[in-house]
């Protein structure tokens, strides 16, 4: 579950050389090159804490002699008002790196946040909820960490780790007279065994067929829940189901009742909203 400190690394680097460009400017102007302080950091809202690991790396670029400490454990269910770190050390320093450091924790905590609303909501239907490919570009590796902080499970990462047949790809195979069956045996055949093959389909007699020729896991789209017991009626059992298009908090139990093993939902990662988290500087004595 843990992030790459390679990804972790490039990903803050590239947000600090955005955010400090030459230097930062107020603060090398104004804050005595020796002043030292201790800056807390608190959610001053409920959520799932993810990314303690992101935020003690923007302070590590920034001057390796910070110290950050951690108060609550990655994955953590906090108050409002709870303090989840501290960063002390040259106050230059921590002001230079606050931004990008909260830009960042905000964003982890408020996916984790999200996700975690969203896997209790099905609670006791033994569906998994999947996030998709709509993240953020450059942030994937550390959103969809914060999907699997927050209980979820990863969707494929990319176009290369996993084939989905989606529906402008069989718009353009069917203008060539392929048939999803056909579809399905191609794509099988291209990438072998080892790597799943997973068809988006709109009815319930699709979702048959793609069963009847060997499909992985199915996509059903945008299928209200009596059409998706229809499918699961249809696929019995044959492969895996996956229901996914515009499903929220208020619709998710019924549509996880209907019978699927998964539900898959852009919106942990394309609109999350950041949780709030604030730092508060105080001066410490040299």
């Amino acid at each position: 579950m843990d992030l790459s400190t390679d990804v972790i690394n490039e990903v803050v680097a590239r947000a600090l050389r955005e955010d400090i460009g030459q230097g930062d400017l107020t603060t090398l102007a104004v804050i005595p090159r020796e002043a030292r302080a201790e800056g807390l950091i608190a959610a001053r809202e409920s959520g799932v804490v993810a990314g303690l690991s992101v935020l003690s790396a923007v302070f590590a670029i920034v001057d390796p002699t910070l110290d950050v400490a951690g108060f609550v454990a990655e994955g953590a269910a906090v108050a409002a008002g709870a303090v989840i770190a501290r960063v002390t050390g040259n106050a230059r320093s921590i002001l230079t790196g606050e931004r990008v450091a909260l830009n960042l924790i905000q964003r982890l905590c408020g996916i984790a946040t999200l996700t975690a609303r969203y896997v209790e909501a099905v609670r006791g239907t033994g569906v998994r909820i999947l996030d998709t490919r709509k993240t953020t570009p450059g942030l994937r590796a550390l959103e969809k960490y914060a999907v699997r902080i927050g209980g979820g499970l990863n969707h494929r990462f990319g176009l290369y780790d996993g084939m989905m047949l989606k529906d402008n790809h069989l718009v353009l195979l069917a203008a060539h007279g392929d048939d999803i069956g056909a579809a399905i045996r191609a794509a099988k055949a291209a990438v072998g065994p080892m790597v799943r093959v997973e068809i988006e389909v709109e009815t319930p007699d699709a979702a048959c067929l793609a069963a009847e020729a060997g499909a992985d896991l199915i996509l059903l789209d945008n299928m209200p829940p009596a059409t998706l017991r229809e499918a699961v009626r249809s696929v019995a059992g044959r492969a895996h189901l996956e229901a996914s298009g515009g499903i929220t908090l208020e619709t998710i139990r019924a549509v996880a009742e209907t019978g699927v093993d998964y539900i898959s939902v852009g919106a942990l990662t394309h609109s999350a909203r950041a949780l709030d988290i604030g730092l508060d500087l105080h001066v410490s004595q040299p």
